[in-house]
C-alpha cells in the first residue's frame, strides 16, 4: 500500500463580492488529489482536498515542498500499525519535516489542504464514511443530523436593500434558521439600515449574524458592539485583527451578547492564546477554527484538546469554510455545527446533492470518505484532475 502521487492545481473562485476587508475577484483555490495503489469497489482510491475560501491556492508550496516529503518517505513508514491503512498522523509528520515551530501563515492552508486528500483516502480505503471513522477512532458515537448555517451578504456592486432581503429569504425558504451577513464594508448607519431590513425581513423565522472580517480597531468595535446590542443577533463575528486578542478581551465589556472568532488563526498554540487572552466566554462564545486552513484535522484534534483543557465543549465549535471537510468532522466529533455557502465559490460549496436543509440541519449521507463523489459538479473536477 502507498500513495503513488499527489497533483495540485490552482483554480479560480473569483466572485466580484467583497467583505469589509477583501474582494474576490481574483481568488483561487488550490485542489489536491492523493493517488494511491488500493482499489476499493472496482476503482483506484484517490483522495481529495481544497482549501477554504479567503486563502488563496497554495501550488508553489505543495508542489515545491510539502508534495515531495511525503513522495521520498519510505512507504511503511507512512502507514499505521496494522499496516492496512495509510496514517495520517504520520504523513503530517512526513510534511513537517524541517519546519521550524510558529510561522504558521500560508504553510498551514498548503498542508491542511494535502490532509484533507489524505483523509478522504483513509476512509474510502476503510470504505466508511469519514464522520464514521472518526467516531471510532475517537470512542465517541456519531451524530449525523449537523446544523448548519447560510454565509452571505456579501457587498456587491448594485445590491440594494431589496436584493440583500431576496438573498435571505431564499435562504429561510432552503430550510436556514441562521443566517449571515457582512458588516464594515459601509458606514455604521448604512450598516444598521442593511441590519434592520434584513431582520424585519427574517422575522421570528431565523436569527441573523454579523461579520466584519477582522476590519475594526477598537473605537469602531465599540460603536458597532453599542449599535447591535439592541438586536437579538446569533453572533458579532471577528471584531478586530484576528491576533489582537486584547481587542477581543475589551470587546466583552461593550457585548453581552455572542461573539465568535479563530477562523483565521492557523494551529493549536493560536487558538490556546486566544483562550488564554482573548476573553472569550465559554457560556456564550463561538469558536471558528478552519481545519483547511490551519494544518488540517491532524492538527484540529490537538486543538480541540487545548479547548477541552481549557474547559470549553467542543459543541462551541462551529468551523470556518462551509466544506463537508468540517462537516464530516462535526458529525463524527462533535462539534456545534458548520458553516455552509448555499450559493457562493461553487463548486466546493455546498452539499452533496441528496442532502437538503431541514430546520436549520442537514443529515449526512452515508458516502465513503468525505462524500465529494456524492456532489456532481465537484467530483467531475475532482476526478477530471487525477486522471
Amino acid at each position: 500500500m502507498r500513495i503513488l502521487d499527489v497533483v495540485e492545481i490552482t483554480k479560480p473562485i473569483s466572485s466580484p463580492i467583497r467583505n469589509a476587508y477583501i474582494d474576490f475577484s481574483k481568488m483561487t483555490a488550490s485542489l489536491v488529489a492523493v493517488v494511491t495503489d488500493v482499489e476499493r469497489n472496482g476503482r483506484r482510491v484517490v483522495g481529495y482536498g481544497f482549501n477554504s475560501n479567503g486563502r488563496y491556492g497554495q501550488g508553489g508550496l505543495i508542489r515545491e515542498r510539502f508534495r515531495d516529503r511525503i513522495l521520498q518517505a519510505d512507504d511503511n513508514s507512512l502507514l499505521n500499525d496494522a499496516g492496512d491503512n495509510l496514517d495520517p498522523h504520520k504523513i503530517w509528520s512526513a510534511m513537517m519535516q524541517n519546519e521550524k515551530p510558529g510561522g504558521h501563515g500560508e504553510r498551514s492552508v498548503a498542508v491542511g489542504t494535502i490532509d484533507m486528500a489524505v483523509w478522504d483516502a483513509v476512509a474510502k480505503i476503510a470504505d466508511k464514511p469519514l464522520f464514521r471513522l472518526l467516531a471510532e477512532q475517537n470512542g465517541v458515537e456519531a451524530d449525523p443530523r449537523v446544523f448548519v448555517y447560510a454565509a452571505g451578504g456579501y457587498y456587491y456592486p448594485g445590491k440594494d436593500l431589496g436584493a440583500l432581503r431576496n438573498e435571505m429569504r431564499g435562504y429561510l425558504n432552503r430550510g436556514y434558521t441562521v443566517v449571515k451577513m457582512k458588516i464594515g464594508g459601509a458606514d455604521i448607519d448604512e450598516d444598521q439600515r442593511r441590519i434592520e431590513a434584513v431582520l424585519e425581513e427574517i422575522g421570528d423565522q431565523a436569527q441573523l449574524a454579523v461579520d466584519a472580517n477582522g476590519r475594526f480597531d477598537l473605537e469602531t468595535g465599540i460603536a458597532y458592539a453599542k449599535m447591535l446590542r439592541q438586536y437579538p443577533l446569533f453572533w458579532y463575528e471577528e471584531i478586530g485583527d484576528p491576533l489582537d486578542y486584547q481587542l477581543q478581551a475589551a470587546m466583552a465589556e461593550f457585548y453581552p451578547g455572542a461573539m465568535a472568532t479563530g477562523e483565521n488563526l492557523f494551529s493549536h498554540q493560536d487558538a490556546r492564546n486566544l483562550l488564554r487572552h482573548g476573553g472569550m466566554r465559554p457560556d456564550r462564545d463561538w469558536l471558528q477554527f478552519d481545519c483547511a486552513l490551519s494544518y488540517g484535522l491532524v492538527e484540529y484534534l490537538r486543538t480541540l484538546d487545548v479547548i477541552k483543557q481549557a474547559g470549553w465543549s467542543p459543541k462551541r465549535c462551529i468551523p470556518h469554510g462551509g466544506h463537508q471537510m468540517s462537516l464530516n468532522i462535526a458529525a463524527g466529533l462533535g462539534l456545534g455545527g458548520n458553516e455552509s455557502y448555499p450559493d457562493l465559490f461553487q463548486p466546493y460549496g455546498g452539499f452533496p446533492d441528496s442532502v437538503k436543509v431541514e430546520n436549520g440541519h442537514i443529515t449526512m449521507p452515508e458516502l465513503t470518505g468525505i462524500g465529494f463523489e456524492g456532489k456532481s459538479d465537484l467530483i467531475s473536477v475532482m476526478r477530471a484532475l487525477a486522471q
